[in-house]
């Protein structure tokens, strides 16, 4: 009997054995740290005038590695200010490796962390309006709430008069806008995981009437591994990519054959030193208080 389709992230372990999985075969981190370098120091140009400290909010915190930079940025651009950095992360084991991230870096001693196991949802719905921040960032975030302008307006609401709110998220002209607008009724829906692109939230913001900036960030993942029959590398790339828990064993065959298709087309991908990459384009979007 055949294994029913389900969303992955059902499956915490596996769902981060994808993730990191990704991460190693992808310029994901690079790409934002190259980001963060260019950008933040401008974005952040304000935020911690006069003040005796800065309040930063992540929603998604993962293991840390992009926050710590994110951090480190604005070290350098406020020395010696405290940073208060909360971060909204709701797997246990990222926020593990967060924390021993944390206990191996040096030049913290001004920062105070305080992470909360939770979704973004369940922070906003616990949190209200208690507090205002000086920079909050999402990343990858969206995928994960169950209305995306009401999250957007929540975390816009809560920040003071020169803040800003980053959200980093797969852009409008990457290879999942193709591949998720096409197959995405295919894939389950059994949890809370929605496609949604930059070229989405744009069209959100502007019908919110909410100021902002757009820049696209160029990246790339090699799915080599995926054109290879029983790979299990492959076999977990195409659970992240679809969203759905072994996905080589539970999808119909026509689907499967599909999605394999369609990841060679040029839409997808391009080919590089024998190696298949597909395109994974990220857009910074900088909201405005």
């Amino acid at each position: 009997m055949a294994l029913p389709m389900k969303s992955l992230v059902t499956d915490p372990d596996r769902y981060l054995q994808a993730f990191q999985l990704f991460l190693e075969n992808s310029t994901e981190h690079q790409c934002m740290q190259e980001l963060v370098e260019r950008q933040l120091l401008a974005v952040t140009a304000s935020i911690g005038n006069g003040k005796p400290a800065i309040n930063i909010l992540n929603g998604g915190g993962g293991a840390g590695e992009i926050d710590l930079q994110i951090i480190s940025e604005v070290q350098a651009r406020y020395p010696g200010l405290t940073i208060n950095n909360d971060v909204i992360e709701p797997s246990a084991g990222q926020i593990v490796k967060y924390k021993e991230r944390v206990a191996k870096t040096s030049n913290l001693e001004n920062v105070k962390f305080t992470w909360h196991e939770e979704t973004a949802c369940e922070y906003e719905s616990r949190m209200k309006k208690s507090q205002k921040w000086d920079l909050i960032h999402m990343i990858q975030v969206l995928y994960y709430v169950e209305d995306t302008l009401a999250t957007i307006r929540y975390f816009h609401s809560i920040l003071e008069a020169e803040a800003k709110l980053l959200i980093i998220h797969s852009s409008g002209t990457s290879g999942w806008e193709t591949l998720w607008k096409k197959y995405g009724s295919s894939f389950p829906r059994d949890a809370l995981c929605v496609y949604v692109s930059s070229a989405d939230i744009k069209r959100i913001l502007d019908s919110a009437g909410l100021k902002y900036q757009l820049h696209d960030l160029p990246s790339h993942l090699d799915i080599t591994s995926c054109f290879i029959e029983g790979n299990k590398d492959g076999e977990l790339l195409l659970d992240f990519l679809t969203a759905t828990w072994e996905f080589s064993k539970t999808a119909p065959t026509e689907l499967k054959r599909q999605v394999i298709e369609e990841l060679r087309k040029p839409e997808c991908r391009e080919e590089k030193d024998a190696k298949v990459l597909f395109n994974n384009n990220l857009s910074l979007i900088v909201i405005e208080p």
